[in-house]
């Protein structure tokens, strides 16, 4: 409730601040007036486009063409695939069909050689004398096992002599190591 109040507090004062006694608020600058401009309606719009790019440095080759007569859009667009066939799109858009388009790949899909496997050939075989594997003498690095011994865990400040059997917390012991 403090929280909410206090909120509030500083709310109204920000307000107040913002007014200086003797000095009148400023009014809301005044509204523009907005002209709006309708544009002509076209019951049958259509328009033309199309592009190509065949760029030879990046090997990027597609283009598209596309016209609309009214409700009515079809167009083509193609693309060079990784493979090196060229997919072409074929489409046709209209209020009644919907979007529909005819997908079709042109140029030969490459094929890749076959793998052609050699005999297999044996591998030689050496004779010798066998070899003794090194015998290497070092120190462990870790301990199997570590001797472990338990004392009480005490508060901070216990004088020396302290008997820990006497304190009522005796039972709760930690470990620590003894190397």
């Amino acid at each position: 409730m403090a929280y909410q109040f206090l909120v509030f507090a500083v709310a109204v004062a920000a307000t107040a601040a913002s007014v200086l006694p003797g000095e009148l608020p400023l009014a809301p600058a005044p509204l523009l007036a907005r002209t709006v401009v309708s544009e002509p309606y076209d019951p049958n719009p259509q328009y033309q486009f199309g592009y190509d790019v065949q760029d030879p440095l990046t090997g990027d080759s597609h283009g598209q063409v596309e016209t609309r007569s009214g409700d009515v859009v079809q167009g083509s667009y193609n693309l060079l695939e990784a493979d090196g066939t060229r997919r072409v799109v074929d489409y046709t858009a209209d209020p009644v069909n919907g979007f529909n388009a005819v997908v079709s790949k042109q140029g030969a899909t490459p094929v890749a050689a076959p793998i052609l496997r050699s005999a297999p050939v044996p591998a030689p075989i050496l004779s010798s004398a066998p070899v003794a594997a090194p015998i290497l003498n070092s120190a462990p690095l870790l301990r199997a096992s570590a001797p472990w011994a338990a004392s009480p865990i005490l508060p901070a400040g216990v004088p020396a002599g302290f008997n820990a059997a006497s304190w009522p917390g005796a039972s709760v012991f930690r470990s620590t190591p003894v190397w």
